[in-house]
């Protein structure tokens, strides 16, 4: 009888939770190893006032892995829009907060919390330390957090030119042990400096991931980022994440072959975002093994089919 596949999905955000939602569908052990580079909005403000690590970062993971009634993943969800102190506050966020400050630790408040939402699967902070993301651009300005990098205040057309973090970070022992037994590693979809990079800044992520057995497969994204990908094709995604996980670390991509209608693609376009192409002969020069499918959601947001994603998946 062949064994359940582990499978660990590192990244953060709207991207981690398509990946997620689809793949908790199937017989499998999931793991989502997430970024703690989140200070932004909610909880920028929860970091500052109460010390906490980032529960904007899990929150979504925890919801996308959930089995309990939509009406408690909804609650998760929800953010207030009035009310002084609480406008702007995502109920998730708050009540990650109040675990943490009841149970004296950000790990027990994630088990909590997934144990109320009736997760299948696990989420793992990829450190446990409190880091800033720092971003250096092509003309040499230092851009501090990842907010800023995330929506530019300084010129978004710049190129980034590196990335780390401050202070420097041990990764979470549990993000090891995960990569350890895992038999597929999905990276992305997500933004790629402050979703996907964070985790691979963590000291002893990078080296996890390499020496992993299994497949690595990184999601392609769909969309460029004004302020971040510009330009990007799918080569440059790659040769990236190269940069800091190490040549030879992938051993798939998946790409999209589905090119969004031009109404939904117009208002991407004016935030100076595009589609990304990619060149098979490109990616099979660095010796990926180049998984081609529509994975584009069929109306809305252009996001990742999450049904077609897992199939793609667990197909490997």
């Amino acid at each position: 009888m062949s064994k359940t596949k582990n499978i660990v999905v590192i990244g953060g955000g709207t991207g981690t939770y398509t990946a997620l939602l689809g793949l908790k569908k199937y017989p499998v052990n999931l793991t989502a190893i997430v970024s703690m580079a989140d200070d932004g909005g909610s909880t920028k403000i929860l970091r500052e006032e109460f010390g906490v690590l980032p529960p904007g970062s899990v929150r979504p993971a925890l919801v996308a892995l959930s089995h309990a009634p939509q009406a408690i993943s909804n609650l998760f969800q929800f953010r207030f829009a009035e009310g002084q102190g609480l406008n702007g506050h995502n109920f998730g966020n708050l009540f990650l907060t109040a675990l943490t400050k009841q149970l004296g630790s950000f790990e027990k408040a994630i088990e909590e919390a997934g144990r109320i939402l009736n997760i299948r699967g696990r989420v793992i902070p990829s450190t446990l330390e409190n880091c800033r993301l720092m971003a250096q651009l092509e003309n040499g300005e230092v851009v501090e957090g990842e907010t800023n990098i995330d929506i530019p205040k300084h010129d978004g057309r710049l190129k980034i030119q590196k990335v780390w973090l401050e202070p420097v970070c041990r990764a979470n022992p549990k993000a090891l042990e995960a990569l350890k037994e895992t038999d597929v590693i999905v990276i992305g979809p997500g933004d790629l400096y402050t979703s996907l990079l964070p985790n691979f800044l963590v000291e002893g992520i990078r080296e996890a991931v390499r020496q992993a057995p299994g497949e690595k497969v990184f999601v392609c994204n769909l969309m460029t980022k004004f302020g971040e990908t510009n330009g990007f094709s799918a080569k440059d995604f790659v040769s990236t994440l190269e940069k800091y996980i190490g040549e030879g670390a992938l051993t798939h991509i998946i790409v999209n072959t589905k090119r969004p209608s031009p109404e939904r693609i117009r208002k991407y376009e004016e935030a100076h975002a595009h589609f990304v192409e990619y060149d098979k002969r490109e990616l099979k020069e660095k010796k990926l093994r180049v998984i081609e499918e529509d994975v584009l959601r069929p109306m809305g947001l252009i996001r990742h089919n999450a049904d077609v994603l897992a199939r793609l998946i667990c197909r490997l």
